[in-house]
């Protein structure tokens, strides 16, 4: 079976433009600092704080933003972000994010509170339509991987749900949480293990 490389997906924020320009100024540009791994987004330069909006207490200081601009606002955290906050996340798929958790967003020039958007993202791979081809997948089918080293902390996810895009770059992506239970390098592979 194929060798899919695997990441771990660290808690970010995608943005609206609407809020890059209440948390930082109007027309304001984040500062691409590096390329990732899916074409066309990077992470910024630029991080914000989140804090639960019943309990100021509870507070998460220097979350990067990923860029470019969305249509959406959207805060990725594990469960493990999530207990920082006070909040318990819905697991959701990127982009549906209807009836999810509220949060506020804290910039430099102002900030945002946020009725909906904050979700623990669902395990995914990101791939194209030749990669579903060759692996012999369907977008939106949910499979199993196996991932980790033989001899080490490998294990087998379940629920991984394939994303196919021409667009996209062939990547599994894997929570903070999940990517340390199963001792994740930065040259992980996994492999699908259909059900």
């Amino acid at each position: 079976m194929k060798q899919i490389p695997v990441e771990t997906s660290a808690r970010h924020i995608h943005l609206t433009r609407e809020d890059i320009n209440a948390l930082f100024g109007r027309d304001y540009q984040l500062t691409n600092i590096k390329d990732l791994s899916q074409p066309g987004m990077f992470a910024s330069k630029e991080k914000v704080a989140v804090i639960n909006p019943k309990d100021k207490t509870q507070k998460i200081d220097n979350i990067r933003i990923v860029g470019p601009a969305r249509n959406y606002t959207q805060l990725e955290v594990s469960f493990s972000d999530a207990r920082k906050l006070g909040i318990k996340p819905e697991i959701r798929t990127s982009g549906n994010i209807k009836d999810t958790s509220s949060f506020k967003i804290i910039g430099p020039k102002g900030s945002v509170l946020k009725k909906e958007g904050l979700i623990a993202a669902k395990r995914h791979i990101h791939m194209t339509g030749q990669d579903a081809e060759n692996l012999g997948v369907q977008n939106g089918e949910v499979v199993k991987i196996k991932v980790g080293e033989k001899g080490k902390r490998s294990l087998i996810f379940n629920d991984v749900k394939v994303r196919v895009s021409d667009n996209y770059k062939l990547t599994c992506h894997l929570d903070t949480d999940e990517a340390n239970a199963a001792g994740i390098s930065p040259k992980a592979h996994c492999e699908i293990i259909k059900f």
